[in-house]
């Protein structure tokens, strides 16, 4: 791309653009996976590397080889450098990974203290949109939609499931992308509200579909034990949102990211332009929502400061009969407790309730956290094994089913396209008295390694519970995608400075609206302080490259 800054009347941003087409062109099309479509010449770090190597066949490197990867260690299932999937790995595809361990709780300051020094692995997975935008100006990180020539998989599965929009949505300034995110053929909702199906049963209630609903459920439960609180909830400490969960399945009802999926801007696919989420009217009439919740006593004030411990204590004890879910925690911890404490207790997570916004799915987009590449390892003269390595692990159907499930008649058996866990093996929950567990001791199901992948590959780990609640939530429909809006280097800096105070701002009133703390009277004045914070110009800032990039883009 040297010769972009002579090249006559066409202008940088449209050239280096049009380069970012031309790739998206590539990856889509079919082929061998190593047939062109990258300027740099490769044939020098072919080191181990298949000389045929197709979607659909197993990557076996022609040399043992060994790549270095960044280790998000869960604490639900540490790390063990006996895993059988370490072993298994090497043996199926001729690579050891050489993992550095960092706890889940430092993962993402320690990521970038490692990127910042140089000292980053090559393999650097579990990395969230947009963080991958920090490393983006150092070159510390690949434009790895320069590379996915080499990765069959990857290009067949983004042609299949017509993943392009989405992959658009993650492109900088530059038409690439630095992050190769997990891919979904079909969005999967992951939380939603869990009730004590017994108490509603008792006191004649249906399980609510709608948020106003729910409220009547919370006021019948309160009328019957006065002296507790309906709802008391956990996924607030270590967070950087006060009851990040329910906010985040609570935002879908009034077609807003809140919680844990919270963006400083949002699509308004109505209006045709972004708009900043924390100022919108549906923002408002959700936090409205809570406050009446709070304001009645129907849910408990600490569920916005507590521990997890204490949430799911009160729940057993019965102070609380509602809490948020997802459908590991629902069985693994919740129902196995509260059967063991609790005679009788059944505990059920519903469908999302439905509110102003309609059966929409928040969050839709089907990509998933994905792999950042060090810009270290295209030193490497094993570049091109290394990346096809990781387009089979993370992107062909066998790799995807291995890191899930294990290996066939040692952790799992499959007949018919039915998978099941062997006899004396648990997976989430499903045996608790078993022995063994296929993300403890087996390393199986691991989140850094385990996401993406086709319907019939994700919904084959799911037990009876999310089944159901998947099936109900599959019916509904997908948020508009956003279109990409790309912010130039400059202007990216620019929005860097003004994102988090605007953040913090937005989460500290949201928590001081919902408690009373500040009267929901004080909005337009709240809107008056994010404006004083350069909201406006936040804003504007984002539209501009949503025009602009528009318009060189046709």
């Amino acid at each position: 791309m040297s010769s972009v800054k002579n090249a006559g009347q066409l202008s940088r941003r449209q050239i280096l653009a049009a380069a970012g087409f031309i790739g998206l062109a590539t990856l889509t099309g079919c082929g061998s996976g190593d047939d062109g479509g990258d300027s740099k010449d490769l044939s020098k770090k072919r080191h181990g590397a298949m000389k045929e190597y197709r979607a659909g066949q197993r990557f076996k490197a022609t040399k043992p080889l060994s790549f270095s990867v960044l280790h998000n260690n869960n604490p639900v299932y540490p790390m063990k450098n006996g895993w059988l999937f370490w072993k298994e790995l090497a043996k199926r595809t001729g690579i050891t990974l050489k993992p550095v361990a960092v706890p889940l709780v430092d993962y993402e300051k320690k990521r970038s203290v490692l990127i910042g020094s140089g000292d980053a692995p090559f393999l650097i997975p579990k990395t969230y949109h947009p963080s991958e935008v920090a490393f983006v100006s150092s070159g510390a990180v690949l434009p790895v939609s320069d590379y996915v020539h080499l990765m069959p998989n990857f290009r067949d599965k983004v042609k299949k499931w017509k993943l392009e929009p989405e992959l658009d949505s993650i492109r900088q300034s530059d038409g690439k992308f630095y992050l190769l995110p997990g891919l979904h053929e079909r969005v999967r909702s992951g939380y939603s509200l869990a009730l004590r199906t017994d108490v509603l049963d008792r006191l004649g209630l249906s399980r609510p579909g709608t948020w106003d609903e729910v409220h009547e459920v919370f006021k019948a439960i309160k009328e019957e034990y006065p002296d507790r609180y309906p709802f008391s909830d956990r996924w607030s400490k270590n967070t950087p949102y006060p009851a990040a969960a329910l906010f985040s399945y609570l935002g879908q009802a009034y077609g807003v990211r809140a919680g844990w999926t919270y963006d400083n801007i949002s699509w308004d696919a109505k209006a045709q332009t972004f708009a900043f989420t924390g100022a919108t009217d549906a923002f408002r009439q959700m936090i409205e929502y809570v406050r009446k919740l709070v304001a009645e006593k129907l849910v408990d004030p600490e569920s916005f400061t507590q521990t997890d411990d204490e949430a799911a204590q009160k729940l057993l004890a019965e102070k609380s009969f509602a809490i948020s879910a997802n459908p590991q925690v629902l069985v693994q911890e919740y129902r196995y407790n509260l059967q063991k404490q609790v005679k009788g207790a059944k505990i059920e997570m519903i469908p999302v309730p439905l509110g102003p916004a309609g059966p929409v799915v928040m969050g839709g987009a089907r990509l998933e956290n994905g792999v950042m590449i060090s810009s270290k390892a295209l030193k490497s003269d094993s570049f091109v094994a290394m990346m096809q390595f990781v387009d089979w692990l993370w992107y062909s159907d066998e790799g995807q089913r291995f890191a899930r499930w294990g290996v066939e008649g040692v952790t799992y058996t499959r007949s018919g396209g039915q998978y099941r866990i062997k006899d004396g093996i648990s997976l989430m929950g499903s045996d608790p008295d078993a022995p063994k567990d296929l993300q403890k001791d087996y390393g199986f199901y691991n989140g850094v390694f385990a996401y993406g992948g086709s319907w019939e590959l994700v919904s084959s780990m799911f037990g009876p519970d999310e089944k159901k609640f998947q099936d109900v939530m599959a019916q509904r429909e997908q948020t508009p995608i956003a279109p990409a809006h790309p912010l130039q280097s400059f202007e990216q800096e620019q929005a860097s400075l003004w994102e988090t105070p605007l953040r913090d701002h937005v989460t500290q009133n949201t928590l001081k609206f919902a408690l009373g703390e500040r009267p929901l009277s004080d909005w337009d004045a709240y809107v008056t302080e994010l404006k004083s914070k350069n909201m406006q110009r936040f804003v504007d800032l984002h539209n501009k490259a949503y025009e602009r990039f528009k318009k060189e883009n046709g």
